[in-house]
C-alpha cells in the first residue's frame, strides 16, 4: 500500500525570513489526520533567508537529522558543538536528556534549503550526542546513499541514532532506475527534495512524500527534464 503525501496539501507558513512546509502535524500547523509515520515524527521543508534562523531552543528524547539541498546552516548547541552544515554532508543529533541549539543561515547573501526531520527514538534520557561528516556526491549518485542508522559499524558510514530506521539519499538521473527491497513487517517513506521521480510507477514532484507498506520493494526512477533528489528512510 502506498499513500502519497502531496507538497502542496503539507502545512505551509510564510514567515518572512522563513517558508517552511510541514508534512506531518507541528508547532502552529495542527493536523490530526499526519502525525507522524511508524517513527517517522517530522519532515519540515525550510527556506530560510540570508543571516536569518532559529535562535537558542531546547529538545529532549528525539532523534534529528538535518539535510541541506542548498547553502548553508550554521549548528551551535549546548554540549559545545559548533559547525555549518553543507549539501553532500549529514548532521545528526540526540537530543537525549536535553539539549539547547540554535540554527542560523550561514551566509549573509544566499538563502538555505534543507529537509528537517525527527525520528522518535527506542530509548530516551540518554546522553546528548551529535555527529556529522561529509561524502561525496558521486556516492549519491544514481544509487542510495546510506546516511542515518543504528549500526555504528556499518558498511557504509552512517550517522548514529537510537532507532530502527535508516535514512538513504540519492539523486537520480533521469530515465536511470535504482531498486530498494523492504523486507517484511517493514516499511519506508520517500520524499522528494527536489526534482521529480517515478516511484513504483507513481509520480512525485519536489515536496510530495509516500507512505509505503506491506510492498516487497520501491522501484524509483529519475524523471522530469533533470531528475530527481530524494530521501529514503526504512522504518520498522
Amino acid at each position: 500500500m502506498i499513500t502519497i503525501r502531496k507538497a502542496e496539501d503539507r502545512g505551509h507558513f510564510d514567515h518572512g525570513w522563513l517558508h517552511t512546509y510541514h508534512t506531518f502535524s507541528f508547532g502552529g500547523y495542527k493536523d490530526s489526520a499526519h502525525m507522524g509515520f511508524r517513527a517517522l515524527r517530522v519532515i519540515n521543508d525550510d527556506r530560510v533567508a540570508p543571516g536569518r534562523g532559529f535562535g537558542a531552543h531546547g529538545h529532549r528524547d528525539m532523534e534529528i537529522f538535518t539535510y541541506v539541498m542548498e547553502g548553508g546552516l550554521a549548528h551551535n548547541d549546548s554540549t559545545g558543538e559548533n559547525h555549518v552544515l553543507r549539501p553532500n554532508e549529514i548532521q545528526a543529533m540526540s537530543a537525549g536528556n536535553g539539549v539547547i541549539h540554535s540554527e542560523f543561515n550561514a551566509s549573509k547573501t544566499e538563502p538555505v534549503h534543507l529537509l528537517q526531520i525527527w525520528i522518535l527514538p527506542d530509548v530516551e534520557d540518554v546522553e546528548p550526542r551529535y555527529e556529522q561528516f561529509a561524502y561525496d556526491a558521486s556516492e549519491k549518485r544514481n544509487r542510495l546513499r546510506l546516511l542515518v542508522g543504528p549500526d555504528p559499524h556499518s558498511a557504509e558510514r552512517a550517522a548514529f541514532i537510537h532507532q530502527d530506521a535508516r535514512a538513504y539519499a540519492s539523486v537520480l538521473e533521469k530515465d536511470k532506475t535504482i531498486e530498494h527491497p523492504i523486507a517484511p513487517g517493514r516499511h519506508a517513506w520517500v520524499q522528494v527534495a527536489q526534482g521529480n521521480i517515478v516511484m513504483n510507477g507513481i509520480e512525485m514532484k519536489e515536496g510530495d512524500g509516500a507512505a509505503v507498506s506491506d510492498e516487497k520493494e520501491l522501484r524509483i526512477e529519475g524523471a522530469g527534464a533533470n531528475g530527481g533528489e530524494f530521501l529514503v528512510i526504512d522504518l520498522a
